[in-house]
């Protein structure tokens, strides 16, 4: 946890999590940088501390943050499977909530 923080109970740190969880996934327009910035931060961890968790370079983490790589799907579920979150694809008509009829 970064050192600019008090730390945080348990129940707090499980608090936090849930709330960066359900921000990311009410903001499907968000970069894949972005979503990983905000869990980064919400989370309270540095780029170091999120890169060792997840089992990825610090340089890695630090160019998908800047929008300088999307990773790779492997990357990606490292990173979002310390949250407990897999990156994963579903249908266009399932991800905007429409169904859309074929002539």
């Amino acid at each position: 946890m970064d050192k600019r923080y008090t730390a945080l109970t348990l129940q707090q740190q499980l608090e936090l999590r849930r709330k960066a969880v359900d921000d990311v996934l009410a903001h499907p327009e968000w970069t894949l940088g972005e979503a990983v910035t905000h869990l980064k931060k919400s989370m309270r961890l540095t780029t170091v501390e999120l890169a060792k968790l997840a089992g990825v370079s610090f340089r890695t983490l630090q160019d998908i943050e800047g929008e300088r790589s999307e990773g790779t799907v492997q990357t990606m579920n490292r990173i979002f499977g310390v949250l407990g979150l897999k990156l994963g694809v579903v249908r266009a008509e399932a991800a905007s909530g429409q169904h859309h009829a074929v002539p």
